[in-house]
């Protein structure tokens, strides 16, 4: 799909905030109310918009240790990589997980309370996964930037 500069706008204020009206994006964007309308509606069904969330500080909910993990497989079998993919999407702690070129194999983002947690999740579910082969922790120490925009 092509996007105007219209487009880009709009999409620029709902990722700023997706809770906007129609009314107010209209004003923003000197257009009708219907004609934002219609073009939300257009973004979402070419899945250009694919969903609306709410983001959570994850200190308030006990989630502020946040761990980025390497993960190597043992082998680049179609098979072994399958397994841990579908191993990997029961694991509520990881919140993402990135199939990655370089020395590791996957990148995963972990929220979790503390290191006791963490050490708990790597020794009960993470290492119980077949055919991985290392991993590599990296813990957070502070947030310089963290951001859902994409710029456009």
């Amino acid at each position: 799909m092509k996007l105007d500069a219209i487009d880009r706008k709009l999409i620029n204020l709902l990722q700023k905030d997706s809770k906007q009206t129609t009314k107010q994006l209209s004003l923003q964007l000197d257009l009708s109310v219907t004609a934002v309308y219609e073009r939300v509606k257009k973004l979402e069904k070419e899945k250009v918009i694919s969903k609306y969330v709410a983001l959570i500080d994850n200190r308030k909910v006990d989630k502020s240790f946040l761990v980025f993990c390497h993960v190597k497989l043992i082998q680049h079998s179609r098979e072994y990589l399958s397994v841990f993919e579908r191993e990997i999407l029961k694991l509520d702690e990881v919140s993402e997980c990135f199939h990655i070129a370089g020395d590791y194999d996957y990148l995963l983002k972990i929220y979790v309370k503390d290191m006791e947690e963490y050490r708990e999740f790597m020794v009960n579910k993470l290492t119980t996964i077949k055919h991985i082969g290392s991993t590599q922790s990296s813990f957070t120490i502070g947030e310089v930037k963290n951001s859902t925009e994409i710029a456009l």
